[in-house]
C-alpha cells in the first residue's frame, strides 16, 4: 500500500508540473552555460571594441622553412609574404595601467625541397589577443608584461604527392609576453624603437596521429587522441617583433620592422614546423 501511494504521490506531482531533480539539475547546467558563454562573448566584445590608439599596417617578405612529417619527412624553404595589422587599446576602466594589444598575422608561403622539384604551398591566419600592464622606469621608456591568447589555424599542401597531400592546422596557446617602447630623437626628428617577445607555456592543438588518414578521421569518426594538449616542451613555440618608428608627422609614422615567427610541435608521433622571417614596411597612425 505505501509503495503504491508513493507512485500515485510522484505521478500526482508530474501531473501538476512538479519536475524531477535529475532534470532541474541539466537546466541549472544549461543556464550556467549559457551564461558563461554571454559573459565571454561580452568580454571579446569589449576587447574589440575598444578604442585604438595606435594602429599599424605592415607588409613583408623572407625566407620561410616547412616540416611536416606527416606529408613528407623531407625539409623545404623558399619565401613567403606577410600581412600585419597591429591595434593598440587604452581603456577607459579604472586600472589605467592596463592595456589591450590585438594583432591580425597572415602569412602565406610557397617552399621547395633542395634536391627535386617538389613544392609546398603553406598559409597561416593568427589572432594575438594580449593584456598588459604598464610600466614607466623612465620617462621616454614604456615596458609591458602580460600574457597573450593566439589562435592559429591554416594548413599545408603538398603539390607533387597523391596521398595524403594535406596538413590541416589549428591550435590554441596561452603566451607569457612582455614589449618594450623607447623614445628618442636624432636632429629634431622623432623615433620609437619597439620589441615585442611571446614565449611558449601551454595550449592544445589539432593533429592526426601517426599512420592515421583524414577520411578516418572525418568519415568513419576514428578519434585517436586529435585534440591535444600541448606545453612549452611538446609544442616550444616563439615570437618576436622588433621595429622602429620614423614620426614624420604628429599622426603618422613610418616604420620598420623584423618579425620570427617559430611554430614546432612534436605530437602523435609526428613532427612539424614553420619557421617564418620577415622584413616589414608599414604605417602607424596615432589618435
Amino acid at each position: 500500500m505505501r509503495t503504491l501511494s508513493k507512485k500515485k504521490r510522484k505521478k500526482s506531482l508530474l501531473l501538476r508540473g512538479a519536475r524531477p531533480k535529475r532534470a532541474l539539475a541539466t537546466e541549472g547546467t544549461q543556464e550556467w552555460t549559457r551564461g558563461g558563454v554571454i559573459t565571454l562573448f561580452f568580454l571579446l566584445f569589449s576587447l574589440l571594441a575598444a578604442k585604438a590608439q595606435t594602429s599599424s599596417h605592415m607588409i613583408g617578405v623572407g625566407p620561410s622553412k616547412v616540416l611536416d612529417t606527416y606529408l613528407t619527412p623531407e625539409k623545404y624553404s623558399g619565401t613567403g609574404f606577410t600581412y600585419l595589422y597591429i591595434k593598440d587599446n587604452a581603456h577607459t576602466d579604472t586600472l589605467r595601467r592596463w592595456t589591450t594589444t590585438i594583432e591580425h598575422e597572415l602569412d602565406f608561403s610557397k617552399t621547395r625541397h633542395r634536391n627535386s622539384s617538389a613544392s609546398d604551398l603553406e598559409g597561416t591566419y593568427n589572432l594575438y589577443l594580449a593584456r598588459y600592464y604598464n610600466l614607466r622606469p623612465a620617462n621616454n621608456l614604456r615596458l609591458q608584461v602580460g600574457a597573450t591568447a593566439n589562435a592559429c589555424i591554416g594548413g599545408i599542401y603538398n603539390l607533387t604527392s597523391s596521398n595524403n597531400p594535406g596538413q590541416a592546422r589549428a591550435a590554441i596557446n596561452i603566451m607569457p609576453s612582455a614589449t618594450a617602447a623607447y623614445h628618442f630623437s636624432i636632429r629634431q626628428q622623432h623615433f620609437t624603437a619597439h620589441y615585442e617577445l611571446n614565449l611558449p607555456l601551454v595550449g592544445v592543438m589539432f593533429s592526426p596521429n601517426f599512420g592515421q588518414s583524414y577520411y578516418e578521421i572525418f568519415n568513419l569518426g576514428n578519434y585517436d587522441h586529435n585534440i591535444v594538449p600541448t606545453t612549452f616542451i611538446s609544442a616550444p613555440t616563439f615570437r618576436q617583433i622588433a621595429a622602429i618608428d620614423w614620426h614624420y608627422s604628429k599622426r603618422w609614422a613610418l616604420r620598420l620592422a623584423y618579425l620570427g615567427n617559430y611554430q614546432q610541435s612534436q605530437v602523435n608521433n609526428l613532427k612539424q614546423h614553420v619557421y617564418t622571417h620577415r622584413f616589414l614596411i608599414g604605417l602607424t597612425r596615432s589618435l
